[in-house]
C-alpha cells in the first residue's frame, strides 16, 4: 500500500489538473484559426491548426510532470481531464453548441493530444514499475 499524498503533492496535482482544463479549452476554442486576415495574417484563407501542435507538446508534458512531482500512478489524471474537456466541451459546449469543428483538425487535435499523452503515461508507468521491482534500467 502506498503512502498518502502530502499537501504539497495534492496542491500540485490540483494545479496540473487545472492546467489540463485550461489547455483543453484554449486548444479547442482556437482550433478553427485560419489565415484569413482576422486574427492571423491573410495568406489564402488556409486552416492552420496551431493548437493541435500545442496539444502534441503540452499533453505529454503535463503527464510527465505529474509523474515526477506527484506520483506516476496519478499521471493519468491530467490526460483524462484533458480528453474529457475537449470531448465534453466540443460536443456540448456553451449553450449546447457544437464547438468541435467537423473536419480533419478535430481528429488532429484529439489524436495529437491523446496519443503522445498516452505514450508518456505508459513510459512513466513502465519506469515506475521497474523502480518498484528494483530492476535497473539500461
Amino acid at each position: 500500500m502506498s503512502t498518502p499524498l502530502t499537501s504539497r503533492q495534492r496542491l500540485l496535482l490540483a494545479l496540473l489538473t487545472f492546467d489540463a482544463v485550461l489547455l483543453g479549452l484554449l486548444e479547442l476554442f482556437f482550433l478553427p484559426l485560419r489565415l484569413d486576415g482576422i486574427v492571423l495574417p491573410k495568406l489564402g484563407d488556409a486552416p492552420i491548426p496551431l493548437t493541435a501542435v500545442l496539444a502534441v507538446i503540452t499533453t505529454p508534458l503535463l503527464v510527465r510532470t505529474t509523474a515526477k512531482v506527484v506520483r506516476p500512478t496519478f499521471s493519468v489524471i491530467p490526460l483524462l481531464v484533458w480528453v474529457l474537456v475537449v470531448l465534453g466541451m466540443g460536443m456540448a459546449g456553451p449553450g449546447g453548441d457544437l464547438v468541435l469543428i467537423q473536419d480533419w483538425r478535430a481528429l488532429l487535435l484529439i489524436g495529437g493530444g491523446a496519443l503522445p499523452g498516452a505514450l508518456a503515461l505508459g513510459g512513466g508507468l513502465g519506469t515506475a514499475s521497474k523502480v518498484a521491482k528494483g530492476v535497473s534500467g539500461g
